[in-house]
């Protein structure tokens, strides 16, 4: 029931950016407790793939297919967590999801944002 809240998708042309953020109440529970937070995409007809993560120790891991001109970050005092894309292409197309773990306990997960790249 508990769910991370994304912001920032959107239409834009090929070659942009957009800074994707995923927020949740430390009232619930801070990012920095979570082994890791990660972001997620699925276009329309495929599986959700796996595309950025930053571990606890703030370590960062990329999809080969975003290296280069994707960023995953993190604010503790926000608790929140960035996806800044740079470069965009049209195969960026896809809803964006957030996602929180602490490993064999538990798992959250955003509702989505929608990332359009069109001319």
């Amino acid at each position: 029931q508990v769910q991370l809240v994304e912001s920032g998708g959107g239409l834009v042309q090929p070659g942009g950016s957009l800074r994707l953020s995923c927020s949740v109440s430390k009232l619930i529970f801070s990012i920095n407790n979570m082994d890791n937070m990660d972001w997620y995409r699925q276009a329309p007809g495929k599986g959700r793939e796996l595309v950025a993560i930053i571990n606890r120790d703030a370590s960062t891991n990329y999809a080969n297919s975003v290296k280069g001109r994707f960023t995953i970050s993190r604010d503790n005092a926000k608790n929140t967590v960035y996806l800044q894309m740079n470069s965009l292409k049209p195969e960026d197309t896809a809803v964006y999801y957030c996602h929180a773990n602490k490993i064999g306990t538990v798992s959250y997960w955003g509702q989505g944002t929608q990332v359009t790249v069109s001319s």
